[in-house]
Formats: C-alpha cells, structure tokens, sequence
C-alpha cells in the first residue's frame, strides 16, 4: 500500500464519522438554501408586480422613472429589505427577533412577551388607514358621522418589555398566501374582522380584490395572494333554534351547524362572551337545553361554560394542530354604566384603574381552555381595551346632522363597539404577530 493510500486510509478511518457528518450537514443546509431560493423567487414575483404596478409610480423620482436600471435596483433592493431575516420551513412560526409572539394558554409554554400587559401611547403616525375605507359599517365610521374629535385614533398600544410590531399588510398578506383566516363570533367580532381588512386592502390594487356574502358571513379575497380574510356568524358558539310553540331554544351540547363551517381553516379566531350576559329583556333564547333536559333559567356563567366546554370538545375530535392555529380572543369591555353615557365625550384614555376586576367570562374562557389538549392561544384584550372608553362610538353610531349634534342625549349611545380606526386595529397587530 502507497504512502498516499495509507494516509487517505487512516484518515478515513479516523475522521470517517465526521466527514459524513459534515457532508450529512451540507447537504441539509444546501437543501434548506434551495427551498428558501425557491420561495424567495416566488415572493420575488409578487413584489416585483407590486412594486410596477403601484408601489413603484408613487416611490421612484419622476427624472428616473424611464430608467429601467434604476428601476430593476429599486425593486431588488426593496425586496432584500422587505424580506431580510431567518426563513422558517413551517408558516406557524412562534418567533420573531427572538420574541415568542403567543400567548399560550400553558404556565409551561415559554412567554417572553405578554401583550396584555402595558399602556396606550400617544402616536401621531396612527391611524393607519381613515374612515373612507369602503368595508366599514356606518355604525363604526365616527368620524364620517359627525364625532368632532380625532385623538382616539392616534393611541398604540406598548406592552410592557417589549415591542409590538407595526401592522404590515404585506408581510401578513405574505403569510398568508394560499391560506384562509376565520374570524367567529359577534358583532365585535365583526367589528375586528373590519378593522383587519381595512388594514389589508390599501395595498392590494383596484380589481384584485372583493367581498363576497353568504346570509351574515362575509369573506375578503386578495386574490393575488390566494388569500380569505373570513368572517362567521356565531356569537354564542352553540347551536340556538326554533322550538316547539315558535320558542327559541338554546343547545348547550348542540355545535355542528356552526361548526360545519369551520372546517378547512388554516387560522381560526373566536370570541363568545357579550350574548350570554344578556338581560332577560335582552335574551336571544327562552329556554337552555342540554341532552333531552329543558331548562328556563340557569345562572349565565354555567350556561356559558357549557357552551364554551361544547366548543372546546369539538375542536379537541376535529382540528389538527399542525395545520390550523386557533386563538381565542378574551371579550371586549363595555363602558355601559350611567345608561350608556359613560363614553360620551370621552377624549383620553382612562390612566389607571382604582380597582382592577378580571370579568368572570374571562375567568370561565380561561379555565376551559387549560382542560383542552389542542393548544388553543388566549389573545387577552379585556384588560388593555378597557382604558379606552373613549374609543366607542357613543351616539355617533349614526350619522348626526348639524342640528341633532346640539341635542345628543336625544339619541342612544354604543359603548359596546368601536371606532373604526381604532382600538380592533391595535388587536390585529397582535394577532398579525401571533400568526
């Protein structure tokens, strides 16, 4: 045996296990560089047509405008910009810059940063979008119904430790490319899935984008992005029906004609909580049932904890956690006091609270969600809203003439909903972050 070949043998033998470690671990990176090149590529694509067809006119200086150099080292270096940072072979990515953006429902899961926990900020960078968005309700459009003030809109929200990221459209149009996200619920609910559209379609082009109807639930396609931004009418979960005598009955154990719907969703995001506390003025149901038992009265937070028990059932048989995400949004405080005029004429939010109180829907939300073996993430916002009785509507649910705006109190006033900009937008960016 030669020198030479004694050597490569000994080193072989030696060094054997290393070297095929080491190539194992190229050629895992080289595959992990080819994915990443193949959905740079593809984002490449999408920005690029972006960037021609309406970035661009609005950006590049009018001199360069004809200049097709500039113009090919605009876009690159827009993207590079755009889309510097880690790439993560699964779309539910916990991390960002090394902050884990959920909150999980486990005392276990490794929180670095509590988004409940904080204070509102003045930003005069706020709102992001106004009030001519064209996929708001009148109830919510203050601002085009006469409300003289503007402040509300201009409040971030700064948790405390870390930062909340700014809502960027396009990174969670990026996201969610191919994908579908459900909003279930209210009319609060509502009012969320139109702050997030809003937010979303002022950089999606004129004719690449629509709304379509289905009864009282609603969809946003960005079609570009193979994108749904849905919203499902649910506000109790469960199923409510007609009875015998036109009596209308309310299913604690009944869920598959809402959840039918479901089905499919790549992030699913519920809230449940204001129709259960209805007065009995106000009740959507006159009786409670529960396996073949009727009942005519049953405290509101054990009807409530039933319903959201029937929920948490359904999505433990149904769901797959590694193809849908599933958060639960905590529910939106009501400044209801003094007959609903305690958020009229609000201008700032409320400092500090002299006697913090956590509403026991939330109490009942939390305890059902710790049962469940489906990691299902709580997006607490009860807290943080709470400050802000200032953000409501109030009587400018309604458009008021310059008259009726002399005389106010003639007129009902919504401290329920919000202002839209507004508060939802803030909850949006926490749950962009979350997604």
């Amino acid at each position: 045996m030669s020198e030479k070949e004694s050597t490569f043998t000994f080193h072989e033998h030696v060094y054997g296990p290393l070297i095929i470690n080491y190539r194992h671990s190229c050629l895992n990176e080289r595959k992990k560089k080819e994915k990443l090149w193949l959905t740079t590529l593809r984002a490449l694509e999408n920005a690029a047509f972006y960037a021609v067809n309406f970035t661009l006119p609005s950006l590049i200086p009018p001199s360069m405008a004809n200049c097709p150099h500039f113009t090919f080292v605009f876009i690159i270096t827009s993207f590079i910009c755009f889309f510097h940072g880690k790439s993560s072979s699964s779309w539910l990515n916990n991390e960002d810059n090394g902050v884990i953006m959920v909150q999980g429902r486990r005392e276990d899961r490794p929180t670095r940063c509590d988004f409940s926990v904080g204070k509102w900020v003045y930003d005069q960078s706020y709102p992001l979008y106004d009030s001519n968005c064209p996929y708001l309700s009148t109830a919510v459009t203050c601002q085009r119904n006469g409300r003289p003030d503007s402040g509300y809109e201009k409040w971030k929200w700064k948790p405390n430790g870390c930062s909340l990221p700014r809502f960027d459209a396009l990174k969670f149009l990026g996201k969610m490319r191919r994908k579908r996200i459900m909003l279930v619920g209210d009319s609060i609910m509502r009012n969320q899935w139109e702050s997030l559209v809003c937010l979303v379609q002022g950089v999606i082009p004129t004719g690449h984008k629509k709304v379509t109807y289905n009864g009282l639930s609603m969809a946003f396609h960005a079609l570009d992005f193979e994108t749904s931004i849905e919203f499902s009418w649910a506000p109790l979960l469960v199923e409510l029906k007609k009875g015998p005598e036109n009596k209308r009955v309310l299913h604690l154990d009944l869920i598959e004609e809402n959840a039918r719907y479901w089905r499919g969703v790549d992030v699913l995001v519920f809230d449940s909580a204001h129709w259960w506390t209805h007065s009995d003025q106000w009740s959507s149901w006159d009786y409670y049932m529960e396996g073949k038992s009727l009942y005519k009265t049953m405290n509101p937070m054990i009807a409530y904890q039933k319903g959201l028990t029937t929920w948490a059932k359904w999505v433990d048989l149904n769901i797959d956690p590694r193809k849908t995400r599933v958060i639960f949004r905590s529910v939106s405080p009501r400044h209801n006091r003094q007959n609903g005029w305690r958020c009229y004429n609000q201008k700032t939010p409320l400092k500090f609270f002299s006697h913090p109180h956590v509403p026991e829907q939330v109490v009942v939300l939390k305890g059902v969600l710790k049962r469940m073996s489906f990691p299902v993430y709580l997006h607490d916002v009860t807290m943080m809203s709470a400050f802000r009785r200032d953000a409501h509507p109030s009587v400018y649910r309604r458009a008021l003439n310059q008259a009726q705006r002399q005389h106010p109190r003639e007129f009902s006033s919504d401290c329920s909903h919000w202002c839209l900009p507004g508060v939802p937008d803030i909850w949006n960016e926490m749950l962009s972050a979350m997604i």
